[in-house]
């Protein structure tokens, strides 16, 4: 029995390691079939389009980054402790960037999101959902946040958007001056988004 080729997952990490580098427009098939060792009939074989490989890239994220985020805002310990977490976490990813590539790559949500948002086409579509995603996955926590009387808030639906709004702004704060350090803002300005300014030290 032959060896199972591993062409499409080469294909997809070559893309998903360009997409974060450099923009989606200056990115060409040929380039990405170069970086995966493969030929160009192996790229059509599994893709249809580069269109096509951007939205298997971002599903493939997607389902990595949701199965983390899930574990450290469903895991143990207070709201804020969980959310402090995530956001460690997220400006860790950030600095591990910085350290092995000597740049810091930002998010590929927010990087293609910038870039594809005057067009209408699926690949904004996608990351629409994914956003909205993000968007409920945080709103849970708060509402459990509320539930338990650990926070007062009446819109916990615009308090999840403003947090996901400030990690993916710091983030790109982070990619444009080179520096993880535009994380640190994140703790205490959700905090305060929170009602949670006196406990900013948690």
């Amino acid at each position: 029995m032959g060896r199972k080729s591993d062409a499409r997952q080469r294909i997809l990490d070559a893309g998903a390691e360009l997409f974060r580098q450099r923009a989606y427009s200056s990115i060409g098939v040929a380039e990405i079939c170069a970086a995966a060792g493969v030929p160009k009939g192996s790229f059509y074989y599994f893709f249809a389009s580069k269109q096509a490989l951007a939205i298997e890239v971002i599903n493939e994220h997607w389902n990595w980054q949701r199965g983390e985020w899930a574990r450290i805002l469903g895991g143990p310990g207070t709201v804020a402790e969980r959310l402090r977490s995530l956001f460690f976490t997220t400006a860790d990813i950030q600095s591990q960037a910085l350290e092995g590539t000597g740049a810091v790559t930002g998010c590929l949500f927010g990087n293609l999101a910038l870039e594809i948002s005057s067009h209408d086409d699926p690949t904004r579509t996608r990351l629409q959902e994914i956003f909205h995603e993000q968007i409920d996955i945080v709103e849970t926590v708060i509402r459990d946040g509320v539930a338990s009387g650990e926070l007062r808030l009446t819109d916990p639906r615009a308090a999840a958007k403003s947090i996901v709004a400030q990690i993916e702004g710091l983030v790109l704060f982070a990619k444009l001056f080179n520096d993880p350090g535009q994380l640190d803002q994140l703790w205490q300005n959700s905090m305060n988004l929170l009602g949670r300014e006196k406990h900013a030290a948690l």
